[in-house]
């Protein structure tokens, strides 16, 4: 790991003057900048301490939502009263990730800035990806591709956003507060990830300096009829090769409101309005489900080893959809 300065910032506005200075990167919890930094993927000379900024809690909006500050923790926020009752679908999504020594640790922002596991950005001893080393070229392209993405990929990269917690953000309409030196923006979360096109390299839409303060969720109709699905190699430890979230609601039988998104499937959580569309009026049935499943999957590009991932896909939408419609 090259040496790096290490700078504790006492406040907001601290830290933002300090990453100014420095050209430092954030550091909260750690638990994916840190190994990106070990390996060498990114090597920062100086990591700006954002961990004690008062960031660390979740408040009730007026508007009857809540806010989440970027420096809560996961494991607060899967737990946290107002989440379970009001969002159980983040919950849900965030219990499904990593480890619980890694949820103690890794934060709310520290969550949307996760950079991609792809195989050929994790290691540098491969010389070509985009994503690292723009334009070297994308070796996944004709290598090891079965967890890749099926939507909203470029020729330049076709890596995918590890998040579980981001996909269900994506159907709550979450907004992204940003702080800099010239002041403040909001950015809703559909707005917030980039998809690659000719620049992998940038991952989201924060400028330089730039520090996620705080992530707000407006109310939502979907706390009672919502759920995560993570389909996986393996049950702990381990990415989506496909994840949904979806949340309805339901009136006599009618669906009067939903919304689906993916994970697992593109470089940014993968809303999927037809799928949505397919939902709304209908009797919520599993014959309404398999038609929203074949929208949510329709449009999918496959690589030479992920084809099997839009069947995959179309099974867990339907499975989740049914999970959804039977909580009470």
């Amino acid at each position: 790991m090259k040496a790096f300065d290490f700078h504790r910032a006492r406040d907001v506005d601290d830290a933002l003057t300090i990453a100014d200075a420095t050209g430092g990167s954030y550091y909260a919890g750690g638990t994916n900048l840190l190994d990106l930094m070990k390996l060498g993927v990114t090597q920062p000379s100086s990591l700006v301490d954002v961990g004690g900024l008062g960031l660390d809690e979740i408040t009730a909006t007026d508007n009857g939502g809540i806010l989440i500050g970027s420096g809560v923790t996961n494991s607060a926020i899967a737990n946290h009263h107002l989440v379970r009752t009001r969002y159980p679908v983040l919950s849900h999504a965030i219990l499904s990730g990593a480890t619980t020594q890694l949820r103690n640790m890794a934060t709310a922002g520290g969550n949307l800035m996760q950079r991609t596991r792809c195989p050929y950005f994790m290691d540098v001893t491969f010389p070509a990806c985009n994503k690292r080393r723009p334009g070297s070229g994308c070796a996944a392209l004709d290598g090891f591709n079965r967890e890749h993405a099926l939507f909203g990929a470029s020729r330049s990269c076709v890596a995918v956003h590890p998040s579980d917690m981001a996909v269900a953000l994506a159907i709550l309409d979450a907004v992204v507060h940003i702080r800099s030196r010239e002041g403040a923006r909001s950015i809703a979360v559909s707005e917030f990830f980039r998809l690659p096109g000719d620049h992998p390299e940038q991952d989201n839409a924060l400028l330089p300096g730039e520090l996620i303060v705080g992530v707000e969720l407006p109310p939502s109709e979907y706390a009672f009829h919502s759920w995560y699905l993570k389909v996986r190699d393996r049950h702990s430890y381990a990415f989506a090769l496909v994840s949904v979230a979806v949340g309805m609601a339901i009136d006599d039988g009618i669906i009067t409101s939903a919304a689906v998104a993916l994970g697992g499937v593109a470089a940014r959580p993968w809303r999927s309005p037809d799928a949505e569309a397919a939902l709304v009026g209908n009797v919520a049935d599993i014959t309404t489900f398999g038609r929203a499943a074949e929208a949510a999957m329709a449009g999918a590009v496959a690589l030479s080893q992920n084809a099997f991932k839009i069947e995959l896909g179309k099974h867990g939408v339907v499975r989740t959809l049914q999970k959804a419609a039977a909580r009470q």
